[in-house]
């Protein structure tokens, strides 16, 4: 009995060893890993980074181009923030020429000059320049894709045609959808126009209009305003020593037989006009001519562009050396701004300016963007 007790006090302490010497291993155990959970879509921290692009131009005391501007010459001010350009690039240009060749009313602009004024531009741009045309009047079309083939643009430019009416905001519109297609750096867009519509709307002209001052799209005007508004001023009068107003345009009645044709365009002494709705009318038109030379002009200011308003039609072709001037002078500037503008919740006006450094070097970049969020 007594190695019977023996045995199993030995037993019990052993199965007590195996217990104690079991439970530190049991305690270092390594739990299983919990699963690393995928982040969600709302946890990712994105990062945006957005840079506005502009056009400026360089000149030196004399006037003459200035070939080697760099980024540390310039400064930008964006709403009165300063900021340094993170690329000045001298590119060629990418020039969309817009040929207004439509209107009831028109008197001083005609197809001949506005073709006139066309070749005279692709003329005098640099051979590097790529270019396209557009032409509007009762319908706004492209009829020159992008090329720096300068025949071929002449011979799409001879096969403009005039209308009756004149869809200026359609042309606008289609203008930015086409260069916005493509966003090349350094863009022009060139208006040989009055910048009338036929259909005059100032809601949808405004927005055509602050839709360009959302891009980087510098535009430059050869205007017909002045010498249209000059020319019509006599005949919103009853009585006048100018003849009345046209029948027809010159393209059309050149295509009369000699004896109607010369009934057409026969000159006339003093005229009385008891029409109060043509006077109602040419009033308007008068009015309308004086605006959108106002709104043309403000449209190229803001958008670091040159507008000239000829007071003849030979002064309009020989100012478009000027404007092919300015175009090749610049460099596409691009910046990145501080106040981001995906933090914009409504659309806003930016300010910006760009100023020289350095001495003997002039800049000319004064541009106003409207930032519109994308919601």
């Amino acid at each position: 009995m007594r190695n019977a007790f023996v045995y199993s006090l030995v037993l019990s302490a052993l199965v007590v060893l195996v217990f104690v010497m079991d439970s530190p291993a049991q305690s270092r155990r390594v739990p299983p890993p919990t699963p690393t959970p995928t982040p969600r879509e709302d946890d990712t921290e994105r990062v945006v980074t957005e840079e506005i692009k502009l056009n400026v131009v360089a000149f030196d005391g004399q006037g003459e181009f200035v070939g080697n501007v760099k980024e540390a010459d310039l400064v930008v001010t964006d709403n009165d923030i300063l900021h340094q350009p993170t690329s000045v690039r001298r590119i060629p240009a990418n020039v969309l020429i817009v040929m207004d060749t439509g209107g009831e009313l028109r008197q001083v602009k005609s197809l001949d000059w506005t073709r006139r004024t066309a070749k005279a531009m692709v003329d005098a741009l640099r051979p590097e320049d790529s270019m396209a045309i557009l032409q509007y009047s009762d319908s706004a079309e492209i009829v020159a894709e992008w090329t720096t083939d300068k025949s071929e643009l002449r011979r799409a430019i001879g096969r403009t045609k005039f209308g009756r009416r004149s869809a200026f905001v359609d042309a606008l519109n289609l203008a930015t959808d086409f260069l916005q297609k493509n966003p090349f750096d350094n863009q022009h867009l060139v208006l040989i126009t009055d910048g009338t519509d036929s259909n005059p709307n100032d809601r949808r002209k405004r927005d055509a209009m602050q839709r360009l001052l959302s891009t980087g799209i510098s535009v430059h005007v050869l205007s017909y305003t002045r010498m249209e508004a000059e020319d019509i001023e006599p005949r919103t009068k009853a009585v006048t020593n100018s003849p009345p107003p046209k029948a027809m345009p010159d393209e059309v009645a050149a295509q009369l037989p000699n004896g109607v044709r010369d009934v057409a365009t026969a000159p006339k002494a003093k005229t009385i006009n008891l029409d109060r709705t043509l006077l109602r009318k040419l009033k308007a038109r008068k009015s309308d001519l004086e605006n959108s030379e106002k709104q043309l002009d403000s449209l190229a200011e803001n958008t670091n562009g040159t507008s000239v308003v000829p007071d003849t039609l030979e002064e309009m072709v020989e100012k478009t050396g000027l404007i092919a001037r300015m175009i090749d002078a610049s460099y596409a500037l691009t910046y990145i701004p501080k106040v981001p503008v995906f933090e914009t919740s409504t659309p806003a006006e930016r300010n910006i300016i760009v100023t020289s450094k350095r001495p003997g070097l002039l800049v000319q970049a004064k541009r106003k963007v409207i930032v519109t969020p994308n919601n």
